[in-house]
């Protein structure tokens, strides 16, 4: 290719660069040093210095640049820019000191990339050497550098200094505006935030997508609903709402303040949803518990074509936890392998937190250990998995492992949560008590209620129920739902009706409308023989208006959810479910099974009684779930209330006899049942 001329040669370079090939821009280079003679002309080394940095390949632009003999600002801002695009923010601060001590100038493409990498290695110090730099230049001044430096600022936590560049900015773009709102959303000013775009608009400006959709965060972050509805009208007026980033952002925002009716008609309204647009509503049904529709939606994209990415993927996975739903978890971590993101922080992450929720430890573990990269998140999600089971000393090794060992990750709020947890449901009273008292001492984390709670059920599940409610008593901040709720359990579980009515007398103060307490209650005081006082209870709850929630209890089989109530007879494999029940029956009854009869809701005959406990729901979905599912293959059902005591007897007895591994999880924790014993140690 002798002909060619040196503005074709630098144009081939830029198309190598534009289509990220190595390959053509090293063939280019060859062909310039073959054809042209010592030194290259400037712009040439510029262009190859910009081609080598921005393809990543930081040794060969390094190494022309050393044989370019006359450098300007141009080559060593290509070089920064480039490292900065890939991520190599200390080498081209390296390299803007390395130019300053050339005695070149940074100009207005320079300061930017070294303001963005000292914010994105978080150098305060770094970034105001840098902001007296462009000062000392006359650069800062010029709107993008100015708006860079201000950037810097908030990300760096110097928020006084990001206040008083902006107060004294001579000009201000929509590039700044959107920067001082989007970064005081960050900064967690939503109120900030909110103020300085109803500034901009008072000035005149003409707000574009992105100052839209940061005034949303700013609504979503404040929970102001009205506020973003109002903007939801501005836009319409302003003819932005056909704008598909904007139509994104209010779903987001409507999700948030748990208005999904509103992002459903949001969606419905873009007319080309991209793949934000699905993401977002996946995510809006996910935080509104509407489980189902998010993984409807998920299938939706799917068949029209949007690749999954990793907020995506981990936005079903969370749905398919809170289902419950291990086969289509499972099929969701398929989906994720091919696309290549199953080892994605995030993905990885919702990985161990769907397959702990789902009570499946070993994929949990298998998932935590397959991510090559872990962050607080991750641990706390193999921790959780730990605690739903009751695993204590699982979950104590790996705090340890955590703390002392060789991540040295630091705990939070949630992780003590976790542990304390395991340690509840597993009755290591001392361990736990150790760990709520390291909270304060060797940690510095003020422990808080639900922290509190974790205690008193420790305390509880030892028989320590009086000392429990002393506890709840010297507690430094008042007691909630979750307290008073653990000692009323307590009571149920130990006997003691007396303390039970002060702790039920508390819930009703604090959650009057919830009918689980006083049903709790009802139920305690019928165990006891006190039919009077529990049919009052009930009476209350007509009275005030309050209903009992109904009893669900479903099972996945085949990608399909079957899902029973008390007494239920209209699955149309009736017939079989009534035959293995009553087989089940004949053979617990042989193998020394009686009901659990004390626990009955109303004063009825014995005979009566074992009818009426016989009906519920988990053991006919477990009937269900023993017909329809092979052997050998565990049984896994999900219920919305706390499982009963005779069903809890009951699945015991079954998983004896049918030699499976049974899985329940309620309302409160996973129950594993296997050779007729329960993880949970018959106190749940």
């Amino acid at each position: 290719m002798p002909f060619l001329t040196r503005n074709v040669l630098a144009s081939l370079v830029e198309y190598a660069v534009s289509t990220r090939s190595s390959v053509l821009g090293r063939a280019v280079h060859a062909q310039i040093v073959k054809t042209l003679d010592r030194p290259l002309p400037s712009f040439l080394s510029n262009h190859l210095i910009n081609m080598y940095s921005k393809l990543d390949l930081p040794d060969s632009a390094r190494l022309v640049l050393s044989l370019t003999a006359d450098r300007s600002v141009v080559t060593w801002t290509a070089l920064i820019a480039g490292n900065v695009q890939n991520g190599h923010f200390a080498a081209s601060l390296s390299q803007f000191s390395n130019m300053h001590h050339d005695g070149i100038q940074p100009n207005d493409f320079t300061f930017p990339c070294a303001f963005k990498a000292s914010s994105s290695l978080q150098l305060p110090v770094t970034g105001k050497l840098l902001h007296g730099l462009a000062v000392k230049a006359g650069q800062i001044h010029d709107v993008y550098v100015g708006c860079s430096a201000l950037d810097m600022y908030f990300k760096t936590g110097l928020r006084e200094d990001a206040h008083k560049l902006f107060d004294e900015m001579p000009e201000r773009n929509i590039v700044t505006w959107n920067a001082y709102i989007s970064n005081s959303v960050l900064d967690g000013q939503p109120q900030g935030a909110i103020s300085s775009f109803i500034e901009f608009c008072r000035i005149g400006g003409n707000p574009n997508s992105i100052t839209f959709c940061s005034f949303l965060n700013a609504c979503s972050d404040g929970q102001y609903l009205e506020l973003g509805r109002q903007l939801h009208g501005f836009i319409i007026r302003y003819g932005s709402e056909a704008d598909v980033s904007v139509a994104n952002g209010m779903i987001d925002f409507y999700g948030k303040c748990r208005q999904v009716n509103s992002s459903e008609k949001v969606f419905g309204g873009i007319c080309y949803r991209n793949d934000v647009s699905w993401c977002s509503m996946v995510a809006a049904y996910e935080q509104n518990d509407e489980q189902e529709k998010a993984c409807l939606v998920f299938f939706q994209a799917r068949e029209q074509g949007i690749e999954p990415n990793d907020f995506m993927v981990s936005s079903v996975l969370s749905a398919c936890a809170g289902l419950t739903d291990l086969e289509l978890g499972r099929s969701i971590h398929a989906v994720a392998v091919k696309a290549c993101i199953e080892r994605n922080l995030f993905v990885g992450s919702a990985l161990v937190d769907m397959y702990g929720k789902c009570g499946s430890i070993k994929d949990c573990e298998r998932a935590f250990h397959d991510m090559p990269e872990k962050n607080l998140v991750t641990w706390n999600a193999l921790l959780g998995g730990y605690a739903h089971l009751g695993h204590a000393d699982m979950a104590l090794a790996l705090f340890k492992e955590m703390t002392w060992g060789i991540s040295e990750v630091a705990p939070n709020y949630v992780t003590f949560v976790c542990v304390l947890s395991a340690c509840s449901r597993a009755g290591e009273l001392k361990a736990g008590l150790e760990i709520f008292e390291s909270m304060r001492g060797i940690h510095g984390i003020e422990p808080e209620v639900e922290h509190y709670a974790c205690v008193v059920d420790m305390l509880a599940r030892a028989g320590k129920v009086e000392e429990a409610f002393e506890f709840i008593k010297g507690m430094p901040i008042c007691p909630t739902v979750s307290v008073w709720g653990a000692l009323l359990g307590a009571c149920r579980i130990y006997g003691k009706p007396k303390l039970g009515k002060v702790a039920a007398e508390k819930l009703f103060e604090l959650d009057p409308k919830d009918s689980g307490n006083r049903t709790l209650l009802s139920n305690m005081l019928a165990a006891h023989g006190r039919w009077e006082e529990a049919n009052n209870v009930r009476e209350e709850m007509k009275d005030v208006g309050i209903k009992k929630g109904a009893g669900y209890s479903w099972i996945s089989v085949k990608n399909t959810i079957h899902v029973f109530q008390a007494k239920d007879t209209s699955h149309e494999r009736n017939w079989e479910i009534q035959a293995m029940l009553a087989k089940l029956r004949s053979e617990m009854k042989a193998a020394g099974y009686l009901p659990e009869t004390k626990l009955s809701l109303y004063d009825l005959e014995e005979e009566e009684k074992e009818t009426e406990v016989w009906s519920h729901s988990e053991k006919i979905a477990l009937a269900f779930g023993l017909v329809a599912i092979p052997p050998g293959v565990p049984i896994r059902i999900t219920k919305n209330l706390r499982v009963c005591v005779d069903c809890h007897n009951a699945i015991k007895f079954i998983s004896s006899i049918v030699g499976r591994e049974i899985i329940v999880r309620d309302n409160n924790r996973f129950h594993c049942f296997r050779d007729g014993q329960c993880s949970c140690g018959d106190y749940w």
